[in-house]
């Protein structure tokens, strides 16, 4: 259903053998000075909807119907201050146009800027034809409120990343017990992996001693498989969990893409019940990409207005990427503290409900300090009950009854 005035030509003469677009509730439309540039882009969507070209967003604003919601895929011609702008513009005045931006280098000051002047998304050139569309439905539903597509059922792991937006906020301790309690009720193997690639603590807080670090996949991306990712896992002995940590060296952390995390990712949901992902305090591509791979993002929210506000900003960002409530949990942590604030005021701030409470306990540094888990070492204490729940929002297996300690990769 398009709305816009139709373009001057077809830009793929090519057969096809699918079926062609199916009808979407919003137009697309693809904006770049370079008509090479336009046509590539458009055959990339090709099956998504048909494609109305642009040379700027002047030429977009006397095409589009104001007030038919429409997707504009902007090209590298608009990734500096004045292309910004003019998006700004535009959908400052007409709100029913969503911005996608294809950049030729994905940084954070980029990304930032970008989210300031109203893109919903921002992708690196050269992009797959798989990776755009996804990112125009993905807009595009969020744009009109239609429901996404109902997955199949897969078999695959569940993936939780854990995330916060300032440091301290104790996001690795909640991804460490997280992770543990799961592995311990699991009957297949969880996996924790440590995506904070240039500081990294999930090693040092669980006193492993690693061969091997993500790092290490990246020389065999293109023929990584199960079985080799595997061989870099380290196993945290007292609860059968398996990590792949950080880089020792922060320098390594330029190494690794965000399609070299998601690699690693979709293999570990292919034999794990969980992967659990922490993060470092920002948005950089990786953190992008796996917040884009979770099944749920855990946010991590402490009682300081500093961290209130910093995770306010946050959880603005995610919605401006589309990602939808339903996959955000809200975590408050040491939410007992007495600082003038309780977690209501922090909810109402935030205008979110926490879904979990973890409260503040002496246990918990003096088990970071001596490399264990708090559900592990204090298993009777309120901390470690309160992690238990956490537990129980992403596994079916009640805590009152975890699995024994297995194999290396237990049972799959």
């Amino acid at each position: 259903m398009t709305l816009l005035k139709p373009p001057d030509r077809d830009w793929d003469e090519t057969p096809v053998s699918s079926p062609g677009p199916v009808p979407l509730p919003f137009d697309v439309a693809v904006v770049d000075p370079d008509p090479a540039l336009r046509e590539h882009f458009a055959r990339l969507l090709r099956d998504v909807a048909p494609v109305v070209s642009c040379p700027d967003t002047g030429a977009l604003a006397t095409r589009q119907v104001p007030g038919q919601p429409t997707v504009a895929v902007f090209g590298l011609g608009a990734a500096d201050a004045d292309g910004l702008a003019a998006i700004g513009r535009l959908t400052r005045t007409r709100p029913e146009v969503a911005a996608i931006l294809v950049a030729p280098d994905l940084s954070t000051a980029l990304f930032q800027e970008a989210l300031r002047s109203g893109v919903r998304d921002v992708l690196e050139f050269p992009v797959t034809g798989e990776a755009l569309t996804e990112s125009v439905d993905r807009v595009g539903r969020s744009l009109t409120g239609a429901p996404p597509p109902v997955p199949e059922p897969s078999g695959q792991g569940r993936v939780v990343t854990v995330t916060s937006m300032k440091g301290g906020s104790g996001k690795s301790v909640v991804a460490t017990n997280l992770a543990v309690a799961l592995a311990r009720r699991s009957d297949r193997p969880v996996a924790l992996l440590d995506a904070d690639l240039q500081f990294g603590d999930v090693a040092v807080m669980l006193r492993l001693s690693a061969p091997h670090t993500i790092v290490d996949a990246v020389p065999a991306m293109e023929r990584l498989d199960a079985q080799f990712l595997k061989t870099l896992l380290v196993r945290h002995d007292p609860s059968g969990l398996l990590v792949l940590p950080a880089p020792l060296d922060p320098s390594l952390a330029d190494r690794i893409a965000g399609a070299d995390v998601l690699r690693i990712v979709e293999i570990l949901r292919s034999f794990c019940s969980h992967v659990v992902i922490d993060t470092p305090a920002q948005f950089n591509d990786v953190v992008l990409a796996v917040l884009e791979a979770a099944d749920d993002i855990l946010v991590v929210a402490g009682m300081e207005l500093p961290n209130v506000k910093n995770t306010k900003l946050g959880l603005q960002t995610l919605q401006r990427l589309g990602i939808p409530e339903s996959r955000i949990r809200l975590l408050v942590n040491r939410s007992n503290s007495k600082v003038q604030l309780d977690v209501k005021e922090v909810e109402r701030t935030l205008g979110f409900r926490a879904e979990a409470h973890i409260p503040s306990d002496i246990v918990v540094p003096q088990a970071v300090n001596r490399g264990v888990s708090v559900v592990l070492d204090a298993p009777r204490s309120d901390v470690a009950r309160s992690f238990e729940q956490l537990a129980d929002l992403f596994s079916g297996t009640p805590a009152e009854a975890p699995k024994k300690t297995r194999g290396l990769f237990g049972r799959f």
